[in-house]
């Protein structure tokens, strides 16, 4: 793992949050990065936070991120999230307002703006395509853009939804990427996103509730690189 690195469109975010941990994890991270490997597709994988220095070190593709941090500074802060511990754990990002562990506008501007003094990046989470646009003026790295009430349903986001928050987050700034997700649960689910116009797409609980985890993740990768290319 190098730091330093751009992610590059289309590339696919795995979040294993508490499905796998430990020994799991490192396998499924190694799984991914293979994949990322054969199939030439920048993978953000956003690790528990007992996982970052074991991951990052096992890998070599993987844009490995930590799931949450806080705008605070070296001191004071006990179970907090410092930014510089993050990073030294071997993080190049960090997820920020996730639907399990939303931040308010405010706080999110402050932890991207400690985030940019470290160079770390920044996935920010938006649910309304005004929320996206909102975000977006935050200047992050890449923003989601998930229906909140659509995360772990099984249902993805439509066309339009993908089109119209695309447009909106683009509008703002085009060098940010655009992640579409909530509601993937299967290789079909991945090709039909970006084929339908994601720069990129994810999944938890598809992955982590899989059977074989990195085979799953494999098959998605898989279907990433097709669609895009498919596509273009």
């Amino acid at each position: 793992m190098l730091q330093g690195r751009k992610i590059r469109a289309p590339f696919f975010e795995i979040g294993p949050k508490q499905y796998l941990y430990g020994e799991q994890i490192i396998k499924l991270a190694l799984a991914a990065d293979a994949a990322a490997e054969e199939f030439d597709v920048d993978v953000v994988f956003t690790t528990p936070f007992c996982d970052i220095r074991s991951v990052a070190e096992a890998t070599k593709r993987l844009f490995v991120f930590a799931p949450h941090m806080d705008a605070i500074g070296i001191g004071r802060g006990l179970a907090d999230i410092l930014p510089e511990s993050v990073k030294a754990a071997g993080a190049e990002g960090v997820m920020l307002n996730h639907a399990e562990k939303p931040i308010s506008f405010a706080t999110m501007q402050k932890t991207i703006a400690r985030a940019a003094q470290l160079n770390l990046q920044v996935l920010a989470i938006a649910d309304s395509i005004e929320e996206a646009r909102a975000v977006a003026g935050l200047n992050p790295t890449i923003v989601i853009a998930e229906q909140s009430e659509l995360i772990g349903s099984g249902v993805t986001a439509d066309k339009s939804y993908i089109t119209a928050t695309t447009n909106a987050i683009k509008g703002v700034n085009p060098d940010i990427l655009v992640l579409q997700a909530a509601g993937i649960k299967d290789e079909n689910d991945v090709y039909k996103m970006i084929f339908d116009g994601a720069e990129a797409t994810g999944t938890s609980s598809a992955v982590g509730l899989a059977p074989d985890p990195g085979l799953m993740a494999r098959r998605m990768i898989c279907a990433v690189r097709r669609a895009w290319d498919d596509r273009n």
